[in-house]
């Protein structure tokens, strides 16, 4: 299978940051690929440089083929874009936003309102066709703003965290859209901090982390990197967290578990279910006393915490970095 997307030691600063540190890339064509990662990783500089957005500072990318530095117009003519708020006029209808977007395609007019009524029908938005989007629901409007980039009818899609601060029922129609995507032969790459979004669509996933790939495979095969069973362990005494850790040290996969001094909870992945009494013995011997015992299968914040060392949603996004450096 031929890759739709391929980037190769690619770098990106702004100022003294790093956004991204030589990130190579593949995306084979016709998949649904995931990238992962907490804010600040390098997610978001990474789509805006393959939307021709931004400038590598070094390395390359390329579209289709199409070198998004040396042929920016060919790129623009082949990938729609999607980010995490939506970009719609809501002083326009929802109809006139698309056929607006779809003249800038240069499409004949008699084209672009066919096109217009296929994508609306598509996304669930003829009832509210006619309606300023001022009074759209923000699910409705992520829904518009994905049928916009949409209705040029592009290989590639672009999607930066599409479904964020949306409702379930949102979140589940935009997951149907991405799979007739894929199933329509278009290239997706979805960034986003969800792995339950990663698993249900992606085919592959790779975790970025200050600005690198972290760790790449399937939903499983980076679940089973942080052990096939998390434990977490709350203690009556939030001031004793360190001591436990300090306890509890080389049981798990990471040779430190993860301490959450607010919560007094100490979380490590491990590969027996049975360590979880060892821990118990380990802390008992201590005179620590336990309030909980959980043992659950690998999160979002499982997999970051022991590829990353950080939660998911820690560090400044890139947005801000971005305007800081302006």
């Amino acid at each position: 299978m031929s890759n739709a997307i391929e980037v190769q030691g690619v770098g990106k600063r702004f100022g003294d940051v790093v956004a991204l540190n030589g990130l190579d890339l593949s995306v084979p064509a016709g998949t649904v690929f995931g990238l992962l990662g907490p804010n600040g990783a390098g997610k978001t500089t990474l789509v805006r440089i393959l939307a021709t957005l931004l400038a590598p500072d070094s390395g390359r990318a390329e579209v289709l083929g199409h070198d998004v530095v040396r042929e920016p117009l060919a790129v623009r003519r082949r990938i729609g874009l999607a980010g995490q708020f939506a970009a719609v006029d809501e002083e326009l209808t929802g109809r006139e936003n698309v056929e607006m977007i779809a003249r800038l395609y240069r499409l004949p007019t008699a084209e672009a309102r066919r096109r217009a009524a296929d994508v609306l029908e598509r996304f669930d938005l003829v009832e509210a066709a006619d309606r300023r989007v001022a009074t759209y629901s923000g699910g409705m409007r992520r829904r518009l703003d994905l049928a916009a980039g949409l209705i040029g009818r592009p290989p590639v899609v672009l999607l930066d965290e599409p479904t964020t601060g949306l409702d379930p029922r949102s979140r589940q129609e935009l997951w149907r859209i991405v799979d007739e995507l894929r199933r329509d032969g278009t290239t997706v790459l979805l960034t986003t901090q969800y792995l339950d979004e990663a698993d249900r669509l992606a085919q592959r996933i790779a975790v970025v982390d200050r600005g690198q790939i972290a760790a790449e495979g399937t939903a499983s095969e980076l679940k089973a990197a942080v052990g096939t069973t998390v434990l977490s362990i709350r203690l009556a005494d939030r001031a004793a967290a360190h001591d436990a850790s300090a306890a509890l040290a080389g049981l798990g996969a990471a040779e430190q578990p993860h301490v959450d001094a607010a919560d007094g909870e100490i979380r490590l992945a491990i590969e027996d279910p049975r360590a979880s009494a060892e821990a118990v013995r380990r802390l008992d011997a201590r005179q620590l006393e336990i309030a909980s015992v959980e043992l659950h299968q690998p999160t979002l914040d499982d997999v970051f915490l022991t590829l990353t060392g950080r939660p998911a949603e820690k560090g400044p996004t890139e947005e801000i970095l971005e305007k800081e450096a302006a």
